[in-house]
């Protein structure tokens, strides 16, 4: 029988052991084989060697996960440690390997599902521009606003910047009442929706109060300068060609961009040629921008949703 001590020199060892023990016994429950002693600062684990080495894994994978979340529910606990933990690399470099992009809320393990979304994943680390061109329900717009949390919670860049075009998709919606961020949340609440599987919601509203993170129209981006920045410009598809040129240049130092949107889902005036289209022809094969086409192929919603698109194309 082998023994070790294992210190938790980085974290408030109630975050790991629960009142009354609550969150460490969802932990031995998965670790029969091990006795654990706990005293303070120090976890006594003896045991197998083999099972030993396990334990740590998944002991640095939830003191991981509570640095980058701020929180470790005993849901967390359960997800990390049962089936889904198990199938996950515990190392930081090894989390990319294993197709991981971060953990959100309530333990939501949130990964690259396809090939084209690990070329996104993959693409991001060697450029700092990234165009991610594809039909609905390929994950390109949550899998982009993904890799800017993780970016933020890595401390790679200091703040979030999310913007679209608030062109009406077919729809006259008339006159919207309230403030303006009331009149235009309409248009952002696909990336409400990415940000609130990723971030819990108390964080997520700290965030946009202090401006860490930012939603706003394509509109408000003229004259800015967007660095130490991770900036993604969704349904690219409905911008004009000049304002695709002033959102581009845009970019300050260190700062990392991606343009997500879908050619078939123009909703500009038919004499109103696209701004996308006209920066995917131009800025081909330039060093530091890589444009990734995902397809159907890469559809992660309701198996529907790959038929739906076939049928219309083959219309």
């Amino acid at each position: 029988m082998t023994e070790k001590i294992i210190a938790l020199d980085s974290v408030d060892p109630m975050e790991i052991y629960g009142v009354n023990d609550v969150k460490l016994n969802v932990i031995k429950k998965h670790f029969p084989k091990l006795k654990l002693i706990t005293r303070g600062y120090t976890i006594k684990v003896l045991g197998e060697a083999s099972e030993i080495v396990k334990f740590e894994k998944k002991l640095e994978l939830l003191v991981d996960y509570y640095h980058k979340n701020g929180v470790l529910t005993d849901t967390v606990i359960e997800r990390l440690m049962g089936q889904n933990g198990d199938n996950m690399i515990e190392t930081k470099d090894a989390v990319v390997n294993n197709d991981i992009i971060l953990f959100g809320n309530s333990g939501l393990v949130i990964k690259a599902k396809t090939d084209n979304q690990r070329r996104m994943v993959q693409g991001l680390v060697k450029n700092d521009m990234l165009f991610a061109i594809g039909p609905a329900g390929t994950g390109k717009t949550y899998t982009a606003v993904a890799l800017a949390v993780r970016a933020l919670k890595n401390k790679e860049v200091k703040r979030i910047i999310l913007t679209r075009p608030a062109v009406e998709a077919g729809e006259n919606l008339g006159f919207l009442p309230g403030d303006l961020k009331e009149k235009l949340d309409p248009y952002m609440q696909p990336l409400y929706d990415a940000l609130n599987d990723m971030v819990p919601l108390d964080k997520l509203n700290q965030y946009i109060e202090n401006r860490i993170i930012q939603i706003a129209p394509l509109a408000f981006m003229r004259g800015r300068t967007l660095d130490n920045a991770f900036v993604i410009l969704d349904e690219a598809q409905n911008t004009t060609e000049s304002q695709m040129k002033m959102f581009l240049t845009r970019m300050g130092a260190s700062a990392k961009f991606i343009i997500t949107g879908d050619a078939s889902q123009i909703d500009l005036p038919s004499k109103q040629p696209s701004g996308l289209l006209q920066a995917m022809r131009l800025l081909k094969n330039v060093e530091g921008i890589e444009i990734i086409e995902l397809d159907n192929t890469d559809v992660i919603r309701h198996r529907l949703v790959r038929s739906i698109i076939e049928r219309y194309e083959q219309k």
